[in-house]
């Protein structure tokens, strides 16, 4: 037997530690996989999440005859062996770069036009997905079988080219290659524009169409992208948007706290955060680096400086930018009631830092941590609700 066959299937992807891995080196580490490199030809995708495993195979079986796919030689119960590449992805690749080289774009062009042809789409973050090979030659890894049929224009990809500033220069190559095409692609670009100012009342039937725009959605409001830095989040309800706005205009000169450029009846226009996400960063890391603890712990001690009642920063809140940590979502900052990070704590213990961020906290501020750490931390969802109640069924004794 392999070993790659015998991996304990109900470990965590992050968990999974092999032996043989000595001889086979990670090449990435994800929430649901790990690649090795088996050889200078070869790589192991190793998956905890079958139903993953088999959307991402029956893609690159149905995509086989592609020239910019990779091989498939062998697909297991619970992993798959293809084509490695020694080579950077496409986002790193253009790095730095004000103009879409032709080559690229012609390279790119191509694998759109392949990829309608077969009946597959992109996944998100196709930047990333998009190997750049020897005369700029490129290669998709993650075709997907489509499912509700063929997109008008490959919107993953224009978002993501739009956010390193080169959707333009793409689009400025395919009008020349593709004049046809190019006018399709700009008529759906200009229909399909986010015109926020539009949305007046509370409902979201104006604009649930727009999902190629929409980059979050929760119960407070759904956010959209409108062009390279900036972000517009519409609220259904307008108390929600209200309490927001509250603390949003009220704390600009925190640091954690993103741009506000215009807020409207039911909208607010702010910066839009590049970076990972600190859930995602973690996932990917073997122990709490000490900066990050440093950093949460800066944001926290600010919220309760600036009258902030509800302090807490959940982990897929915060944004690690080239302007630091920014932490989003604050309807009820000013009006929910916690003295005690609680679901920071539950997302820590879940990514299993929880005890080296108390011994952080512990050496940087004991007071704090003896705060922290007066009653027993409440590691479930319903642990922390209790709590909640607690506090105010107290506060309304009084």
């Amino acid at each position: 037997m392999q070993f790659f066959e015998s991996i304990n299937l109900n470990q965590s992807a992050e968990k999974i530690e092999i032996d043989a891995s000595r001889n086979y080196p990670i090449v990435s580490r994800g929430s649901e996989s790990v690649i090795f490199k088996i050889s200078h030809e070869h790589c192991l995708k190793v998956y905890t999440n079958m139903d993953q495993l088999k959307l991402e195979a029956d893609g690159l079986y149905a995509a086989q005859d592609l020239s910019f796919i990779p091989k498939l030689y062998r697909v297991g119960p619970n992993f798959m062996i293809r084509e490695f590449y020694d080579a950077p992805t496409l986002k790193d690749y253009l790095k730095n770069c004000t103009y879409l080289p032709e080559n690229i774009a012609i390279n790119l062009l191509t694998i759109v036009k392949g990829m309608k042809k077969a009946k597959l789409m992109m996944g998100n973050d196709p930047l990333d997905h998009i190997f750049v090979t020897g005369n700029e030659e490129l290669k998709w890894i993650s075709p997907i079988k489509e499912i509700k049929g063929n997109s008008l224009i490959p919107l993953s990809l224009l978002n993501d080219l739009k956010g390193i500033l080169l959707q333009d220069s793409f689009l400025s190559h395919v009008k020349k290659l593709d004049p046809g095409l190019y006018n399709k692609w700009k008529v759906f670009l200009m229909e399909n524009q986010v015109d926020y100012k539009r949305f007046t009342d509370n409902t979201e039937e104006k604009y649930e169409n727009l999902t190629h725009n929409l980059i979050g959605q929760g119960r407070q409001g759904a956010v959209y992208r409108v062009d390279e830095d900036k972000c517009v989040k519409i609220y259904p309800k307008q108390s929600h948007f209200l309490k927001e706005r509250e603390v949003l205009l009220s704390s600009q000169h925190l640091s954690f706290i993103p741009k506000v450029y215009e807020t409207g009846p039911n909208y607010i226009l702010m910066e839009y955060l590049q970076g990972p996400d600190l859930n995602t960063f973690l996932k990917k890391q073997s122990k709490l680096q000490e900066e990050v603890t440093i950093n949460l712990l800066k944001i926290l001690e600010s919220m309760k400086e600036s009258g902030f009642t509800k302090i807490d920063a959940p982990l897929r809140h915060i944004f690690i930018t080239g302007q630091g940590f920014k932490l989003i979502d604050h309807v009820y900052s000013f009006s929910k009631k916690q003295k005690r990070p609680l679901e920071l704590f539950r997302n820590l213990h879940e990514r299993k830092f929880l005890d080296s961020f108390l011994e952080q906290v512990k050496a940087i501020n004991p007071k704090l941590y003896a705060e922290w750490t007066n009653k027993p931390i409440p590691l479930t969802k319903e642990e922390a609700e209790e709590e909640v109640k607690k506090i105010r069924k107290k506060e309304k004794d009084q």
